[in-house]
């Protein structure tokens, strides 16, 4: 875990794994990036591409289907998405965030939506040997969103 308050998260993401996977303390390395921008999502999975598992972003709380192993053998996928109502604004009751929008004012509170859930992430195998993604599959169950598991 990297707590990057304000530092760069790629020097950071270096920092860390040499403090781990290149001093042998792990077999592999998951990092997940929680930002906004995909962009800078993207260029994290190449930056460590071949030295982590998998490199993974969250925050924007919907499943990208851009899934893929890149050449180094680095997982990759912009976002897992969130476990949540979908049929909601990321994850609460539609009523405020859509008046927030048009009127540009807030007046209440936001609330979780609660109709059925989605659990929402990403299946990865590893090889034991490398420390290397050898597959990655998104998965979705239940809710309103397209089903998906290994």
């Amino acid at each position: 875990f990297v707590n990057m308050k304000g530092e760069c998260p790629f020097l950071a993401a270096d920092a860390m794994l040499a403090k781990t996977v290149g001093a042998n303390s792990a077999d592999a390395a998951l990092v997940e990036i929680h930002a906004e921008a995909t962009s800078e999502k993207i260029a994290l999975g190449w930056h460590l591409d071949g030295r982590a598992a998998a490199v993974l972003g969250t925050h924007t709380h919907v499943p990208t289907s851009d899934a893929m192993i890149l050449p180094g053998g680095t997982a990759y996928l912009t976002d897992a998405g969130m476990c949540g109502d979908y049929h909601s604004v990321i994850g609460m009751e539609k009523t405020e965030p859509l008046r927030r929008f048009i009127t540009g004012m807030p007046k209440d509170r936001f609330t979780p939506a609660n109709e059925e859930a989605t659990l929402s992430g990403v299946y990865i195998e590893t090889d034991d040997r490398t420390g290397k993604a050898t597959r990655i599959v998104p998965v979705r169950q239940g809710g309103k969103l397209q089903q998906s598991a290994p």
